[in-house]
């Protein structure tokens, strides 16, 4: 039975796929390690892989609000990694305490915020204030397979 997050999830026509990719390298998707789940960097591709990846530098190949939705898809492939950390019980979430967001864009673009915004925004729709986090957003010359955006978080958990 969904519990009160995935059924919000599927609300808003979000359906979290299952079980998340393997990492592309040496590191694993989540840790646990007492009440916090720390979890790998997520990149904006669907359960369908890395050709429906959103690939491009934010201010050169894309705009402020396609790199938002790239920000957002990775979000949802958290909540994924969250939901596995969670053996399948997103209801143990007690709150989103921090995110990470890292955008691909030259040297000279300032609205990393407002991308990263894509991921903050749909925790927090998703989750209301237990979403509410602390965020860095910052740029970066390159990311995994040439992704726009990649994500990382770190979440505190109910012990099972």
């Amino acid at each position: 039975m969904a519990g009160i997050i995935e059924a919000r999830l599927a609300e808003m026509g979000i359906e979290l796929a299952g079980p998340p990719p393997a990492p592309a390298a040496n590191y694993v998707p989540y840790v646990v390690a007492g009440d916090l789940v720390f979890v790998s960097g997520q990149i904006p591709m669907t359960a369908a892989g890395l050709e429906t990846l959103i690939k491009g530098r934010v201010g050169v190949d894309l705009d402020i609000a396609a790199g938002a939705a790239a920000a957002r898809l990775c979000a949802i492939n958290l909540l994924a990694q969250l939901k596995s950390a969670c053996g399948g019980d997103l209801d143990r979430l007690v709150r989103v305490v921090k995110l990470t967001g890292f955008v691909n864009a030259p040297p000279e673009f300032g609205d990393q915020p407002k991308v990263v915004n894509g991921a903050s925004d749909l925790l927090v729709e998703v989750l209301g204030d237990k979403g509410r986090h602390s965020r860095s957003a910052v740029s970066a010359g390159g990311l995994p397979f040439g992704c726009a955006v990649e994500v990382e978080g770190i979440f505190q958990i109910q012990p099972a």
